[in-house]
């Protein structure tokens, strides 16, 4: 994903928008070495209204990310470290009792932000995790009966390592499918490494973006001008078609026990009209629906124990079926 400066079609808050989002890149580069797919994904997730999952081993930047992101875009943005004993009140708040009052008051948590960082998101039980499912999917918290809607914008992007690390609980599919993007956060290549480095020692500090010169580029207002602009981009009923035969298709692989629901067609057609937007176009292409396939499918599959067994991957086998969907001309 990397998109170009053809801005065709752009017409006044448009264009500035588009604009100020490509701007993040160079923003975020300050602090962040080598994971321009990544911050890419998050800006699709944004223009789609959606949420991030940020899979990778610790130590790889994942909270740095999301921390420079917010600051670049000037969001406010709250982060919840997640452990075994975390209660699902202490991520959406609860009701208190004020002795001075003698009444109950509501006291929000962090899930009252635009940007929540779920940090290590399945090292928590079961029971916590789903407490974020009526927030990603509603916008809005319930308590004792009464909803409280979430700031807008809204986006939870939550980090986890990789399933087989020690004291970790796989996400169920029902929240998994609750995220509009999974993106997996490599390690970084030995230049990007030495880079990483190279700054650490001239006196980069992680914790203070404002010293390593991150600076807000975009706003609220910007979003929602592009996310207007995005709802106007063109989609064919042949690339209708298309994004359906690629999702139908994971349905009948017989390396698959679970294919992608409808949901998840619904997504992969708007993360590729929000992908054709930044990219300068005003129309979905078949490479747009391409490019945006995996981080959309992946985690909506889940492999049969022996294709897994004999090495296969959700990645692969989402490969193949676009290698064999017939692309519309």
């Amino acid at each position: 994903m990397d998109p170009t400066t053809d801005n065709a079609g752009d017409t006044g808050d448009a264009g500035t928008a588009r604009a100020s989002l490509e701007a993040l890149r160079a923003e975020i580069a300050k602090a962040v070495v080598g994971q321009d797919p990544a911050v890419t994904g998050l800006v699709v997730a944004l223009l789609c209204r959606g949420h991030v999952l940020l899979e990778g081993v610790p130590g790889v930047a994942k909270t740095l990310l999301v921390r420079t992101l917010a600051s670049a875009l000037e969001l406010d943005t709250k982060r919840v470290q997640f452990t075994p004993d975390l209660m699902p009140s202490d991520v959406t708040g609860s009701l208190v009792y004020d002795t001075r009052s003698s009444e109950f008051s509501f006291q929000p948590g962090p899930v009252f932000t635009n940007l929540l960082l779920a940090d290590e998101i399945n090292r928590t039980p079961p029971k916590t995790q789903s407490s974020l499912l009526e927030a990603m999917e509603e916008r809005q918290v319930t308590v004792d009966g009464t909803p409280r809607p979430l700031p807008e914008p809204f986006l939870v992007a939550a980090t986890q390592n990789p399933v087989e690390y020690e004291g970790t609980y796989p996400l169920p599919e029902a929240q998994l499918d609750r995220f509009l993007l999974k993106l997996t956060i490599p390690l970084p290549s030995r230049q990007d490494e030495i880079d990483v480095l190279t700054r650490h020692a001239e006196g980069f500090n992680p914790r203070d973006l404002r010293a390593a010169g991150v600076r807000p580029v975009a706003g609220p207002a910007d979003l929602e001008a592009a996310r207007t602009a995005v709802a106007k981009t063109t989609v064919s009923p042949e690339i209708t078609a298309y994004v359906v035969d690629i999702c139908r298709a994971t349905r009948e692989s017989p390396s698959l026990t679970l294919g992608v629901s409808p949901r998840g067609s619904t997504a992969l057609l708007a993360t590729a009209r929000a992908w054709a937007w930044l990219t300068g176009r005003d129309y979905v292409t078949p490479d747009d629906v391409k490019a945006l396939a995996l981080p959309t499918l992946r985690h909506r599959v889940q492999l049969r124990p022996e294709a897994e067994m004999e090495g296969v991957t959700a990645d692969s086998v989402i490969n193949a079926i676009l290698t064999h969907v017939p692309v519309p001309r």
